[in-house]
């Protein structure tokens, strides 16, 4: 097998965030209600909503499911109160075997990623890196 380099110096099989990444990034508020954001998730297919702000964070279903097994009221308790913060990121030029490595060292399944610009433009979760190596 040939390998061959792109204009930024890595092989031609290399598999990059941007690759797999979902888009549009699905977001949500801070406020929202813990309720909300799991009709949400349902709704758009997704285990985790981007949480932009100064306080940028990630709200996953596993997020929903400890508010469930503490007892929360789901219709009063916020985002804010239960979202990861701050958030580990990546950017679209990340190799996926990097981040996939990030995921497992922080024990996360979800990051969020970035442009060169510095803007939020997708999700790239465990599911995204496991369907690509396996």
């Amino acid at each position: 097998m040939t390998v061959g380099h792109d204009s930024r110096g890595m092989s031609s099989d290399t598999v990059l965030v941007e690759d797999v990444m979902s888009t549009p990034l699905e977001t949500t508020s801070p406020n929202a209600t813990v309720r909300a954001v799991a009709e949400q998730m349902r709704e758009s297919n997704v285990n985790g909503l981007f949480v932009p702000g100064a306080d940028a964070g990630i709200v996953t279903t596993t997020d929903v499911v400890h508010a469930v097994a503490e007892g929360a009221d789901l219709t009063e308790t916020r985002v804010a109160d239960v979202m990861t913060s701050p958030v580990e990121r990546v950017e679209t030029t990340t190799e996926l075997n990097e981040a996939a490595a990030m995921m497992t060292n922080f024990g996360i399944k979800h990051l969020p990623v970035m442009d060169d610009h510095g803007d939020y433009v997708g999700m790239v979760s465990s599911t995204d890196t496991t369907g690509e190596f396996a």
